[in-house]
């Protein structure tokens, strides 16, 4: 029977966890704004925004498509960064990842700033608005996954780093890893004339 001064019983694994799980699922949304973002940006980006047509006298007139990426070199390059940026969030903590959520809203933006600039642009021919507007959609999705990540990366859970709380706890008493204790007792033997591989 537990009285008033019981201590009281150490929090289950589920309890323990609780604080971490807001961060990952944050984690999880800045990541799947700007993948899916950047992605979307660059295959908007390399469709026909335009098609230029050129009358040839009593021959049919030649049609050129130009996609985004001829209108706007830089745009395609940009969503790409954006995309291994997207992945780079899992990868990276602390402040590196505020500094590349900040980046990646930079280049969120600037896609998006290339999206709208198609919508609105006068083209020569046939003009197609549905790409650049998924552009602009697609650019603005990975500047908000940027953006958050710049406001509250720093305190998501890194990837590996439950790994490496359990392997950087297996200490001796004299708080050295138990990897380094076993190779320093060996050159120790050596030291002493004696064979280490002999027990």
């Amino acid at each position: 029977m537990s009285g008033p001064d019981t201590p009281a019983a150490p929090d289950t694994p589920a309890e323990a966890g609780t604080p971490a799980a807001p961060g990952r699922r944050e984690l999880a949304y800045a990541v799947l704004l700007c993948l899916p973002g950047a992605g979307l940006a660059f295959w908007a980006a390399t469709r026909t925004w335009a098609v230029e047509v050129t009358p040839r006298g009593s021959l049919p007139s030649a049609r050129e498509g130009r996609t985004g990426a001829d209108l706007l070199p830089w745009l395609s390059a940009l969503a790409l960064v954006g995309l291994a940026g997207g992945g780079a969030v899992l990868a990276t903590r602390g402040r590196a990842r505020r500094l590349l959520g900040g980046l990646l809203a930079l280049l969120g933006a600037a896609v998006a700033a290339g999206g709208g600039y198609g919508l609105i642009a006068a083209f020569d021919g046939e003009v197609s608005r549905q790409w650049p507007a998924l552009c602009l959609l697609g650019g603005v999705l990975a500047a908000l996954g940027g953006a958050l990540t710049a406001a509250r990366g720093q305190r998501w859970p890194a990837m590996g780093a439950r790994y490496e709380r359990r392997s950087g706890g297996a200490a001796g008493a004299d708080g050295r890893p138990a990897a380094e204790r076993g190779t320093r007792e060996a050159w120790d033997a050596l030291d002493r004339g004696e064979d280490p591989t002999v027990s």
